[in-house]
C-alpha cells in the first residue's frame, strides 16, 4: 500500500497554540532547536545509563553512591517531564503512550520510582539505552527502514526452508549425540544421550566451550567430522535468505522523489499519534491514518 506526503504546511497540528511550537521540538528534527533537543536527549541518556553501571560497582558505590543517587532523581525528573510533554502535545494521548517509543519512555522512569519501594529494582533502568534508538531522528536514518520491510518479508519467504533446514539438523544432532554417548561413553563424561547432544550442538555450531571432549581416537575422529560438517551447514540458512532478499529487492519498484521533499518525509512524525518512519511519498500516517 502506498502512502503519499503532502505539503510540509500539512504535516503540522491543525493549531497554533503554544503545543504546535513544543510539538515541533519535540518530534521534529527539521529544525535547529529539534536536532539541539535530541542531541540534549541522547546525552543525557548515555549519561544517565553510565550512572546506573557505575552505580552497580561496589567500590565506586561505596564512595559515590549519594552522588549517584542525586543524579538518578535529577534524570527521573528531566524524563518525566519530557514523557508528559509528549503526551500533552500530541493528539492521540493513548496511541502514542500505548506505541513503542511511549512504552520505552514509560519504562525509563518508572524503576525509578519503584527502587523507592523495591530497594535493588533501580538497577533496571539500564532500559533506558533502548531510548537511544531516537538517535536514528539525528542521523535521519529513518529513510532507510523502508528496507526492513523487505527483509522481514524474505524471512517469511524463507521460514518454509528454513524450518526444513532446522529440522534436519535437529534430526542430525540426534544422531550424533547418540554415537557418540557409545562412542564415548560415561567415562569420557558423555553422561547421558541429552548431554552427547548438547556436545554435538555445540561442536557443530563451531561453539566449543570445552567442557566434554572426546578422548577416544574413534571420538576424536567423529569429532573432526562433526566440525567440518558444521563450516558447511553454517552458510545454509545464510544462502536461502540472501536469495530471498535478492528477490524482493528486485521485485521492489524504485520511487523518484524530489529532493526537498525527502528531508521533510524522513523527519516527518504525526501530529496525532507522534510515530515516525512514514514512507517518503506518504500522505496519511501508516499507524493511525490521520493525514500528515
Amino acid at each position: 500500500m502506498v502512502y503519499r506526503l503532502g505539503k510540509e504546511g500539512e504535516n503540522r497540528p491543525d493549531t497554533d497554540d503554544w503545543r504546535l511550537d513544543l510539538y515541533k521540538l519535540i518530534f521534529e528534527a527539521n529544525s535547529p532547536y529539534g536536532k539541539y533537543f535530541d542531541v540534549a536527549l541522547i546525552i543525557t541518556i548515555v549519561l544517565s545509563v553510565a550512572v546506573v553501571m557505575l552505580d552497580s560497582v561496589h567500590s565506586i558505590n561505596i564512595v559515590h553512591h549519594e552522588k549517584f543517587y542525586l543524579a538518578e532523581i535529577i534524570f527521573t525528573a528531566l524524563f518525566t517531564i519530557e514523557y508528559f510533554l509528549r503526551i500533552i502535545c500530541v493528539k492521540s494521548k493513548v496511541r502514542y503512550a500505548t506505541s513503542f517509543f511511549g512504552v520505552i519512555d514509560l519504562l525509563a522512569i518508572i524503576p525509578t520510582y519503584l527502587s523507592m519501594l523495591l530497594p535493588g529494582s533501580q538497577y533496571l533502568l539500564i532500559i533506558r539505552v533502548m531510548r537511544l534508538l531516537r538517535i536514528f531522528r539525528v542521523l535521519k536514518l529513518v529513510q532507510y527502514l523502508s528496507e526492513a520491510e523487505i527483509l522481514v518479508q524474505a524471512l517469511k519467504d524463507s521460514s518454509r526452508k528454513i524450518t526444513v533446514f532446522m529440522f534436519t539438523v535437529l534430526n542430525l544432532v540426534i544422531i550424533l549425540g547418540s554415537l557418540m554417548y557409545v562412542i564415548e561413553g560415561e567415562q569420557s563424561g558423555y553422561t547421558s544421550i541429552p548431554r552427547s547432544i548438547y556436545w554435538a550442538i555445540i561442536t557443530l555450531t563451531t561453539v566449543g566451550y570445552g567442557d566434554i571432549v572426546p578422548i577416544t581416537p574413534l571420538g576424536q575422529a567423529m569429532a573432526s567430522v562433526v566440525m567440518i560438517l558444521g563450516y558447511s551447514i553454517i552458510a545454509v540458512p545464510t544462502g536461502i535468505v540472501t536469495h530471498s532478499i535478492i528477490n524482493r529487492s528486485m521485485d521492489a519498484m524504485p520511487i523518484e522523489i524530489a529532493e526537498e521533499t525527502k528531508d521533510v518525509a524522513v523527519n516527518i512524525a504525526c501530529h496525532n499519534c507522534g510515530l515516525q518512519g512514514h514512507d517518503t511519498d506518504a500522505y496519511y500516517c501508516k499507524y493511525c491514518g490521520a493525514k500528515l
